[in-house]
């Protein structure tokens, strides 16, 4: 990594809000409040696993109490740590801010592999992790609601949500503690797509406005499009599956953690996952071409390039070879400050992790809804839909066979039409509305105001007004 300038990630993000509260009006007192971390609590708990106790740091930080619950995903890595979680909580606040989700922004970690430990081990200690938050009220349906990240699924999330059961018996909210549960045990459908697939709906609407697409030194629609994609976790997989297959682009890249796979005419995306489960990793894949080293394929020549793993994995030292037009951050904090000055000279456009990743939290708060109001969507009205649509399609037919109009129904037309939304494709439909509005809003700073260049500042200047709102709203 080049010289000593390279901020680490907690500073990229002080440096970032920097930039965007620069040309805001606020007071100095509003600005220092909305900046800092409200709480972080540290937790050392042990376990007894294999015949001896073992300890385990983790941590809960909330950055943020405008609006309540604060929201916020769990994370087991080893390399979890005070700043980074701080950092997390923050760009948390102003992601649900941005995508109008009425949470404040929190985030939590556990230093530990999790690829360490059986399933068995791993329950324990996601219970012994959980009772310790839940007794302080980290974990609560109206105060405190985590989420999946990386590391943790449905499965963490599931026993979480038992753990706090199990303490509140009586609480009869008590499975809004927790989102990104499994289906059957009051998850939401399309939860576990919703990351990469709001990764999907966030370049279908970059992609609806020309204007932008030109300033990208791009051209017509994402059909064709060669991608490079760094992760082939859940966000990443969702994201390459669903812009490969339905919208026409090319992954002609995967970078994994041994590697990475290059093919020009473009991955399945599918085989190269399935590969990944049986072998740890890609090396040995046909799909494609292996390169020992993956990080290099960060600068492979494409038109979309998507970082869906770790922060800073662009940075001083790579960014002026980084030859991708345009950036989607998949993932948290990809592109460090130092990397993100630079490619900003070089015109490269960045669609920034605060919109980019908020599908995620945006079914979350779909799914912590459908808990509080303990119905799914679309079962009260989706058979009323349909009926309303029968009569149309009966009124349309008789008509049809009606010779002298001379016209018939299209093929498939009443199948179509005479079905009613199903969860899933709600979820979908609020996640796509959800998408489009907040990337209206970037877009409005972005070029509406001259001293806005760039979609991050813009999508900081929009999240950062609306929390001040609130605090001004409280009498702050």
């Amino acid at each position: 990594m080049e010289g000593l300038r390279e901020p680490s990630f907690r500073d990229s993000v002080e440096i970032m809000f920097n930039r965007a509260a620069a040309l805001m009006d606020m007071s100095p007192g509003l600005e220092e409040k909305i900046r800092v971390c409200n709480a972080t609590y540290t937790v050392r708990f042990g376990v007894r696993l294999r015949g001896k106790i073992q300890t385990f740091t983790g941590y809960r930080s909330v950055h943020s109490e405008h609006m309540e619950p604060v929201k916020g995903g769990i994370r087991y890595a080893l390399n979890v740590n005070q700043n980074e979680v701080e950092a997390l909580a923050a760009l948390m606040t102003f992601k649900c801010a941005l995508v109008e989700t009425p949470f404040g922004g929190s985030k939590g970690g556990l230093c530990i592999d999790p690829r360490l430990y059986d399933e068995h081990e791993l329950e324990q200690i996601t219970r012994r992790f959980a009772y310790e938050l839940i007794k302080r009220d980290l974990i609560n349906p109206s105060q405190n609601v985590p989420a999946p990240d990386m590391g943790t699924g449905e499965r963490e999330m599931a026993w979480i949500a038992d753990q706090y059961a199990r303490m509140n018996t009586t609480d009869i909210n008590g499975r809004a503690c927790v989102t990104g549960k499994p289906l059957n045990g009051g998850g939401i459908q399309g939860r576990v797509e919703a990351t990469g697939r709001g990764v999907q709906y966030a370049l279908r609407e970059f992609f609806r406005h020309p204007e932008d697409v030109r300033i990208a030194n791009l051209s017509g629609t994402l059909d064709g499009k060669r991608c490079v994609v760094q992760g082939l976790g859940n966000v990443g997989y969702h994201a390459a599956k669903f812009l490969s297959s339905e919208d026409g682009a090319k992954i002609i890249a995967i970078i994994e953690r041994d590697g990475g796979l290059y093919n020009e005419n473009g991955l399945d995306v599918d085989r190269v996952r399935d590969w990944i489960a049986a072998h740890g990793g890609v090396q040995g894949c046909p799909e494609g071409t292996y390169v020992a080293d993956g990080p290099s394929l960060l600068e492979a020549a494409c038109d979309i390039l998507i970082p869906a793993a770790l922060e800073g994995v662009i940075n001083l030292g790579n960014a002026a070879r980084i030859k991708a037009p345009l950036i989607i951050e998949a993932a948290n904090g990809p592109v460090t400050a130092g990397a993100d000055e630079v490619l900003r000279n070089k015109g490269t456009v960045i669609i920034p992790d605060m919109y980019a990743n908020a599908g995620g939290v945006t079914v979350s708060y779909f799914e912590w809804v459908k808990n509080l109001s303990h119905i799914r969507f679309g079962r009260i009205q989706r058979r009323q839909e349909e009926a309303r649509h029968e009569l149309i399609v009966n009124e349309l037919e008789r008509l049809s066979a009606d010779r002298e109009l001379g016209w018939t129904l299209s093929p498939g037309f009443k199948e179509k039409y005479l079905r009613g939304a199903d969860e899933l494709e709600l979820v979908r439909s609020g996640l796509d509305d959800t998408m489009r509005a907040a990337y209206q809003s970037m877009r409005e700073v972005w070029h509406g105001r001259d001293e806005v260049t760039d979609l991050r500042v813009a999508a900081y200047i929009v999240s950062i007004s609306r929390v001040a709102a609130s605090y001004r709203a409280k009498g702050l």
